[in-house]
């Protein structure tokens, strides 16, 4: 008897948001370490350590930036430090998460959807924990402009989410 694979004969796309993350490490860098005592930013002295620093640890990294006091923080400084990230993978203001959730909404937009057009699609599930739950908010938003139906999990043990209603 020929055991028959009727889930990979089905036609059923598997889109897995995990394989968006390419897994560049996520370096936070702190403002707050280049201000006097932690909270005031003095335009002399900040240009100065900013000028200093040892910025190739962040090379093809992705780099959060954030400051862990309540210093108010000019834009321009901001701006100054990317200046000198240009090497880094990205530049994302905020923490960890904010630098994957930036990851994975950049690369749904310039994923290619045209592909899903008329299929079946199971968002898969269950993976290791890094993609964020806008992202699979915003990939169904992608997917019913262009998918017949749209499930959750696994081809074998899915959850169905969204169908395109049918013309009347």
């Amino acid at each position: 008897m020929e055991v028959v694979n009727r889930v990979a004969q089905s036609g059923i796309e598997v889109y897995d948001l995990e394989l968006l993350w390419q897994d560049p490490e996520i370096l936070e860098l702190d403002i707050a370490e280049f201000l006097e005592q932690g909270i005031i930013l003095r335009e002399k002295p900040f240009r100065s350590q900013i000028e200093t620093y040892h910025w190739n640890v962040f090379t093809s990294k992705h780099v959060a930036i954030y400051c862990s006091s309540d210093a108010l923080i000019p834009m321009w400084a901001y701006m100054l430090i990317g200046a000198h990230l240009q090497g880094a993978t990205s530049i994302t203001e905020g923490r960890r998460q904010d630098v994957v959730r930036e990851v994975f909404m950049e690369a749904i937009a310039n994923e290619d959807w045209s592909k899903y057009t008329d299929r079946v699609v199971v968002v898969k599930g269950c993976g290791s924990g890094i993609v964020p739950a806008s992202a699979y908010a915003k990939v169904i938003g992608e997917l019913q402009k262009v998918a017949r139906k749209v499930m959750f999990g696994e081809p074998c043990s899915s959850v169905p989410i969204w169908r395109k209603p049918k013309k009347v």
